[in-house]
């Protein structure tokens, strides 16, 4: 170093070298010796610097002896006025200058230089930009390595592989293919010189404004759709024309998963380089699905207009790419069988809508002149659908049937649209023998019975359901929708607006024995501990024709405007004094009625649901007919619900598909347990009572009777003859008949009359017993043909006593033509708490008794007779040979003042 460069030496007794050098050294580690210095040499004990050394030697001594970041002696060498070396630097270097900053070195700089270097407390941890770009451009790269890399393995699949519309195949329950049914009888592929210019434009205005110009995917279209969705305003989906032509027709997987949508996107991108944007445009629209089985614009075309695609026009062009949005909700036909919503009404204004939008954006997009957009205000006219020749008969039905049922259950969001697209196995519960035989039950009775052409007056319009469930599955084993779904669209054992009538009344029956009557003398809110659970042997009540219904309280019931109802019987037959067996056998309606009333109706309803009807068909009002059945559940759920007590109590939603696979592989199968609704002591006893309903020589069911097989049912006629029912069982079968007239000219289900049957068939009025019981009969002796003969269990006692309702003062009857098989339940006599005759008016009432022990006669004197043998004056018309008896009519009586029926 040259002479010029150094330093004078320092003095003697100061000097931030010296200050280091005389620093303390920390404990258990010794300083090293200066170079040139040795131990015990005055220098190195009074500090004395070497005569060349400076700041540096004085620094890589300090680091030597662990100096750096320590503290030097306080006070430690300040030349004049120096200030004392402390933890932020040393003293002065002369005169009055402070020293420097924190003594040592700085660490070295790192390549990547994180956590920061020159940087203390947060300051540290904070990324430079520096670091923050090279980050972000690594990224970038990695990114787009990554997709260079999938872009040149990605392999564009045949189109010829995956372009084609595949079955979908219904089996019967033992395997047997039932029908198959898809799109692919229905594609005819075209060029793109054969599809209209309006169509192309159309499907570009609605569906993907950037495909002229896009690459296969469209970022901006992504996130416009998810914005315009959370506005709740109308999208225009996210998926470019190119990526759902590559879902339809390159991939064949419909599945909406991560793998899925990453192949669709790189397949779609390169799609987008090697083909010509005419091609992809062309195999979007041969392609899509546009319902109706209609795959692809040429059967589509001729599907809805019954024209070729090249000669539509710009409106029905726009029909029809509304329908890509999704058929089932667009096409003006409806397509009521798979979702209640998709009604013809609702899908004609949706498609209407849709279709006026696309023409304004098309007018938008400078793709259609305003002048031609002005001629098109309405939706073109449209062919009505074309029925499948395989899926006639009862096929049609049945398939509709499980389709729905598999569509509404199944939990991996499989839609219509993906299985009109075909590739599905669907396995059903219909067992095809029985099916055959319950057509052919109801084809026998209509051929015999109802003549159009002889009696166009009644004998028109005339329809006929039924429904077969297995009471332990809740298998639906065979359905009667009507005479052929090519022809009668309606299903007939689904909910077709038919009143069920008295076979309502076993629910009714059902609440009283599990929820009890309700104690006149408490308020309405009362808990189960006042109310009176009911015995069909020990309870008693007035059957008297006309009877005016009471509250459970006593009061009178009066509707919204005050008027009182009066209850008919069918055929206005009176009955005095009768218990509910008694009742149930004939089918006396003010009985039922009245013990509605003091069950109370949300009781009653509890009971029809938890057996296993719809809440949704049951009438909403309370008003007293409600427990004579003023509600129309399907024969589907009447068998249902009879089978839980066939089942002794057990419910089971009845179903009609076990399993559907796609491609091989399973995607649904049926897995229900049994719901308890009833104890085995209700059910039982329902099921016993509705055994006299067949086996009694007066019973309105005894047309049913099967020779050596237990039997129980119960008929249904509505008010007005407008509807007529048997449901019944024995412990393998419950199956459901009904009968009506339905006006079906009406263009709106909404609009449907159902009209009176009297005269239809040539009878004077058609009732449960009649037509409906010998259908059951006949399709049920063929059904169980080599099933063993099963017995129902015997019915369990009733923690029940004696009670008297609807103005019944007698003492409780002993009916002289009740069965051998009643249950040994039944008082042979009068019970010990019945009193020998009519109660004295003058005596108070026991709590137990009805609320009118007190008077005498009950209503119009029908009320009791004052036999004191305790033996009713039932006297029923004896049905005559070759008629078919009361049949347990409606009768749903009339308001006082009003009309009687």
């Amino acid at each position: 170093m040259s002479e010029h460069r150094r330093k004078p030496p320092q003095s003697q007794g100061g000097g931030r070298a010296a200050a280091r050098r005389a620093a303390p050294q920390p404990s258990g580690r010794r300083a090293a010796p200066s170079r040139g210095t040795t131990a015990g040499s005055p220098s190195a004990s009074s500090g004395e610097e070497r005569p060349y050394g400076g700041r540096a030697e004085a620094r890589r001594a300090a680091q030597r002896n662990g100096g750096g970041r320590r503290r030097v002696d306080e006070g430690a060498g300040a030349g004049h006025g120096g200030r004392g070396g402390g933890r932020r630097g040393g003293g002065g270097g002369g005169h009055d200058g402070p020293g420097r900053g924190r003594g040592g070195r700085p660490s070295k700089k790192r390549m990547i230089d994180y956590p920061r270097h020159n940087r203390y407390g947060w300051r540290r941890w904070v990324p430079s930009w520096k670091l923050v770009t090279g980050l972000c451009l690594g990224f970038v790269g990695s990114l787009m390595a990554a997709a260079t890399i999938a872009y040149a393995m990605v392999e564009v699949p045949d189109p010829n592989k995956t372009a084609k519309a595949q079955n979908n195949v219904y089996y019967w329950a033992d395997g047997r293919q039932m029908a198959a049914t898809g799109g692919e009888i229905n594609r005819q592929i075209v060029g793109i010189e054969q599809i209209p210019e309006a169509m192309q434009n159309a499907v570009i205005s609605a569906e993907n404004k950037t495909f002229k110009t896009d690459s296969g995917i469209d970022p901006m279209g992504i996130g416009r759709a998810l914005f315009n969705m959370a506005k709740g305003g109308q999208t225009q989906g996210g998926s470019t024309i190119t990526q759902q032509y590559v879902k339809n027709a390159r991939l064949g997987d419909q599945s909406q998963t991560l793998s899925r949508k990453f192949k669709e996107l790189f397949i779609s991108i390169r799609v987008g380089t090697d083909m010509d944007k005419s091609e992809i445009m062309a195999g979007y629209l041969n392609t899509s699905y546009y319902g109706r089985g209609a795959y692809g614009i040429q059967a589509a075309a001729r599907t809805y207009y019954n024209k070729n695609a090249k000669d539509l026009d710009a409106s029905e062009c726009a029909f029809l790419a509304s329908l890509l949005k999704g058929a089932t909700y667009f096409d003006p036909a409806g397509s009521e069988d798979i979702d209640r919503a998709a009604t013809p009404a609702a899908n004609r204004a949706r498609a209407t809508e849709r279709m006026n939008w696309i023409l304004d954006e098309m007018v938008k997009d400078n793709r259609l002149s305003a002048a031609e957009r002005a001629k098109f205000t309405k939706l073109p006219k449209i062919d009505p659908p074309k029925k499948n020749a395989q899926l006639g008969g009862q096929v049609g039905y049945l398939v509709a049937l499980a389709k729905s049922n598999f569509l509404n259950n199944n939990e991996k969001g499989i839609t219509a649209d993906d299985l009109a697209r075909g590739g599905y196995e669907i396995h059903t519960t219909f067992d095809e023998d029985k099916v055959k035989k319950l057509a052919t039950a109801v084809k026998k009775v209509r051929d015999a019975n109802i003549k159009p052409d002889k009696r166009p007056k009644t004998d028109t319009f005339v329809q006929f359901g039924g429904a077969s469930v297995e009471p332990k599955t809740g298998k639906i084993v065979a359905i009667y929708g009507g005479e052929d779904a090519t022809k009668h669209f309606t299903n007939n054992a689904d909910q077709t607006g038919a009143q069920v009538g008295s076979t309502f009344k076993p629910f009714v029956l059902a609440a009283a024995m599990r929820d009890g009557v309700r104690d006149p003398s408490e308020p309405e809110d009362q808990g189960d501990e006042y109310r009176h659970k009911v015995d069909p042997d020990k309870t008693v009540y007035n059957g008297k024709n006309k009877l005016k219904i009471k509250n459970y309280d006593g009061t009178v019931w009066q509707n919204e405007e005050g008027k009182e109802w009066l209850q008919r019987n069918d055929g206005d037959e009176s009955y005095k004094n009768i218990n509910l067996r008694e009742a149930m056998i004939h089918s006396a309606n003010s009985p039922f009625v009245q013990l509605g009333m003091d069950v109370g109706i949300p009781k009653v309803r509890k009971a029809a649901t938890d057996a296993g009807l719809l809440d949704s068909s049951l009438s909403k009002s309370d008003v007293p007919s409600f427990s004579i059945g003023i509600s129309d559940p399907s024969a589907i759920r009447m068998a249902g619900s009879y089978a839980t007590f066939a089942a002794n109590g057990e419910q089971m939603d009845p179903f009609s598909v076990t399993k559907v696979d796609y491609e091989g592989q399973p995607v649904y199968e049926h897995d229900d347990k049994p719901e308890p609704a009833f104890t085995s002591a209700v059910a039982s006893n329902v099921t016993d009572v509705l055994r006299d309903v067949v086996d009694d020589d007066e019973g309105t069911g005894k047309n049913a009777r099967l020779p050596g097989r237990e039997v129980a049912g119960k008929t249904g006629t509505t008010d007005g003859n407008k509807s007529a029912w048997f449901v019944g069982y024995t412990p393998q079968l419950s199956t459901a008949i009904d009968m009506y007239r339905l006006d079906d000219n009406e263009k709106s289900s909404k609009k449907r009359k159902f009209l009176e049957m009297y005269g239809t068939g040539g009878q004077d009025k058609i009732h449960g017993a009649s037509f409906p019981s010998e259908i059951w009969q006949t399709y049920m002796s063929e059904a169980l043909k080599g099933l063993p003969r099963l017995t129902f269990p015997e019915p369990e006692p009733l923690d029940a006593e004696a009670y008297w309702g609807g103005g019944a003062s007698s003492p409780p009857p002993s009916p002289s033509n009740t069965p051998s098989g009643t249950p040994s339940s039944t008082p042979s006599g009068t019970p010990s708490t019945t009193p020998s005759g009519s109660p004295d008016p003058s005596q108070s009432c026991k709590p137990w008794e009805d609320w009118t022990c007190g008077t005498t006669g009950g209503n119009g004197g029908n009320g009791g007779s004052g036999d004191p043998t305790g033996t009713p004056s039932i006297s029923p018309t004896t049905t005559p040979p070759g008629t078919n008896g009361n049949g347990g009519g409606n009768g749903n009586g009339g308001f006082i003042g009003g009309p009687s029926s």
